[in-house]
């Protein structure tokens, strides 16, 4: 995978917004189980309370209260409250919400910080405990004999029944009411602060109730204001997953664009070396399956990568901040999870290796019967073809069954540990709920929270799935694309403009195919001259073909030198070299489209009078005028709806558009009759008159009249002419000759 990335380079700034966007999601979804925790401990259970610290008290509250504190937090207390009296100006707008201020003055809470909040909210919950309890022990002697020692010099136990305990202890000196706050806090000493904090909102809703205030409508409001802002958060994550849906979308389609882009460019500029490194069949799956492949894993990556380790964390903060007695369960189902993946990535890895190479060998397979399918009946091999067919099929087939059932097993497991977590996390959420040390709601989201982990965790275990496979494909990729070109354009170029004749000389030039051990050209010296027809002749094997296929650098000589109008063409651009040529392959290459189209091929500012005087030349014209539609006629993939002929015409024709001063025929004429071959090469010579010709053929009579006949014997020149002159001295020649005319025709 590394060895592509810099294909992200562009999208850089798209990633990092995607990123940003993720870490906001996470975090807005990490948010939403604390605010269904709030909706449950505050909203549901404390009826909308939202703390100890009251918004307002009445008066006698506070000064019993006050009797229990020190004396800082006494000071600190007072300091937070404003006492409001009825019938003034500040408890206008107190009224309607404390209905008891229209008869008694109350206490209520100043403008405060959080933080002054939480330092008061400890003390107070005590306070309020203990005025409770006292209330309810001056109202029942029985409760104060449950109270054991009392407070302090207190034994409430002994007072008088009707005694108002907390006129007395308001007439003690300040040290002894120290003592009392000290026995207080004693008697809280065994009580947790969640206890003391779950026990005092009691005691502050029953002291709104005593306000006046509407405790149901309180509720309602702190609910639906939680839940509007869950709906906010929950709208806001949505609003970023369906932006980096988008981005990571955009940033994966940019990447295999571009690969694809690159690998296509980079192939058309393969030589023939190249060719045989990469067969076709695996360049069109590079080309398609495996980018999709990268593509796929670029969009999870940009989407998972990022986002679960984020999850995963905070969840895992979050959640020990909600029960931190609770942490092994996670860390016990997140083991259990990575033990799983290691375990199934081990056993997939070496088969998602194997998925693309048996991808290839199906498209090779696959490849070869569809372009072969006319062989492949002449020789009734069909069965032979399906058994190859199949067996191709059949491997990859049962390689992805193995993966599909490895990762058919995961999700099962997957889900049973999340069952087991979810039973464990609330039998022990359970018993902690029981002892106070837990509320339900912060069990609850302790569990959410413990889900978004799992999640998170298996979103990872997915991506380090597909990633092996994807990085099998990405190695393939930069295979193409890392390949040094055997044929390359020079630095510094020189031109072949001005007054280009197209003189051609072969000067002392060997060849051998890459990787071959022997040459398969020797010493090859030659010159074809502007005006003049230079023909190569030899049996099958010879080299002719190789040897016209040097001239457009298909392959570069091993040794010696090949020269335009004295310029070796190694230090010309192939662009340069290939636009002074008009190249004609032994097999018609014709593309999906129209004659027309095929033929702008050489020059798409060609006129239509151009064109058909092409096609005039090429003999032609005949079953192109036949066709209604003319040079508009469709041409099928390949021009499989023409004939072998019309095919090879067609060729030409495209040729002879482009005006070059060298023209190539590839044993071009291999398809026509003898007749279409003279009238052709007839028309060649009063249209090319002034470009050199370079012919390929295996007909004597195609040659007879070239100024030049080049023979070749096993890669070495062994006779070089007219025809005349080699029937007089090349003995090669004279058999060639004589295996396809009579002496009349060849001295004719």
């Amino acid at each position: 995978m590394l060895r592509i990335r810099r294909y992200l380079k562009p999208y850089m700034m798209m990633l990092i917004v995607s990123i940003i966007l993720l870490f906001a999601q996470a975090n807005l979804d990490l948010a939403l189980p604390d605010y269904l925790s709030k909706i449950v401990n505050t909203g549901i259970q404390q009826s909308g309370v939202e703390g100890t610290v009251p918004e307002a008290m009445r008066r006698d509250t506070l000064e019993r209260l006050t009797l229990f504190l020190s004396a800082d937090d006494e000071s600190t207390v007072r300091s937070a409250y404003t006492l409001v009296q009825p019938g003034t100006a500040a408890a206008d707008q107190y009224t309607e919400t404390y209905p008891l201020l229209a008869e008694k003055p109350i206490y209520v809470r100043n403008d405060i910080s959080q933080a002054e909040i939480d330092q008061l909210s400890t003390p107070m919950a005590k306070g309020l405990l203990v005025v409770s309890a006292l209330d309810m022990a001056m109202a029942d002697p029985a409760k104060a004999a449950q109270m054991g020692g009392g407070l302090g010099n207190f034994d409430m136990s002994r007072l008088p029944p009707g005694t108002d305990l907390f006129a007395m202890l308001g007439q003690v000196p300040a040290a002894q009411r120290d003592q009392i706050a000290t026995s207080v806090n004693e008697r809280f000493a065994t009580l947790g602060d969640k206890m003391i904090s779950q026990t005092a909102v009691v005691q502050v809703k029953a002291e709104y109730e005593a306000l006046g205030m509407d405790v149901g409508k309180l509720q309602t409001n702190y609910i639906l204001r939680v839940g509007a802002i869950m709906l906010a958060v929950t709208l806001l994550s949505a609003v970023c997953t369906i932006s980096v849906g988008y981005l990571s979308a955009k940033i994966a389609a940019g990447v295999g664009r571009d690969l694809r882009s690159d690998i296509f460019n980079k192939v058309e500029n393969f030589s023939s070396a190249e060719f045989d490194k990469f067969p076709t069949a695996s360049l069109i799956t590079r080309s398609t399956n495996d980018i999709t492949q990268l593509q796929m894993v670029t969009m999870f990556m940009v989407r998972m990568v990022f986002y679960a380790p984020i999850m995963g964390v905070g969840g895992t903060i979050r959640a020990i901040g909600k029960g931190s007695s609770m942490w092994w369960t996670i860390a016990v189902a997140v083991l259990v999870l990575i033990s799983i993946i290691i375990v199934i990535v081990s056993i997939a890895l070496p088969r998602f290796r194997l998925v693309q190479k048996l991808i290839d060998r199906l498209n090779l397979v696959a490849r070869e019967n569809l372009s072969g399918m006319m062989v492949i009946r002449a020789f009734n091999m069909q069965r032979f073809e399906e058994d190859r067919f199949d067996t191709a099929n059949v491997d990859l087939t049962s390689n992805t069954l193995f993966i599909a059932r490895v990762m058919a097993f995961m999700m099962p497991m997957m889900m049973f540990i999340l069952n087991v977590l979810t039973v464990v996390i609330l039998w022990v959420g359970a018993h902690q709920v029981a002892q106070a040390n837990m509320q339900v709601g912060d069990m609850m989201a302790f569990l959410q929270y413990a889900m978004q982990i799992v999640f998170s965790f298996l979103m990872l275990s997915m991506l380090f799935i597909m990633l092996p496979r994807a990085s099998v494909s990405a190695d393939r990729i930069a295979d193409v694309l890392e390949t040094e070109l055997a044929i390359k354009d020079p630095a510094q170029p020189k031109p072949l403009n001005g007054s280009f004749s197209g003189n051609v000389e072969f000067r002392n030039v060997s060849f051998r195919y890459p990787g071959a051990d022997t040459d398969i050209l020797h010493d090859i010296s030659f010159v074809a001259k502007p005006g003049e027809t230079t023909a190569f002749i030899g049996s099958t094997g010879s080299g002719k073909s190789t040897v016209v296929n040097l001239i457009p650098r298909f392959y570069d000589v091993t040794e010696g030198s090949i020269l335009l109008d004295g310029v070796d063409i190694r230090e010309v651009t192939q662009h340069a070299l290939r636009d002074k040529i008009g190249y004609v392959p032994q097999k018609g290459v014709l593309f999906s489209g129209t004659i027309k189209s095929n033929l702008h091929y050489a020059d798409e500012n060609a006129t239509d009078e151009e064109l058909h005087t092409a096609v005039s030349i090429a003999q032609a014209s005949g079953f192109v005028n036949s066709k209604p539609e003319g040079l508009a006629a469709e041409i099928s993939q390949g021009g499989t709806n023409v004939s072998g002929g019309q095919r090879q015409r067609l060729s030409i024709a495209r040729a002879l558009v482009k005006k070059a001063p060298i023209y190539i025929f590839d044993d071009t004429f291999s398809a026509l009759d003898f007749k279409t071959d003279a009238a052709l090469r007839r028309a060649l010579y009063e249209s090319t008159s002034s470009s050199t010709i370079l012919m390929v053929t295996q007909r004597v009579s195609t040659v007879k009249n070239a100024e030049q006949i080049v023979v070749l014997e096993k890669g070495r020149v062994v006779g070089k002419g007219t025809h005349q002159e080699l029937m007089e001295s090349c003995e090669t020649y004279q058999e060639i000759a004589l295996s396809q005319l009579s002496l009349e025709e060849l001295s004719s």
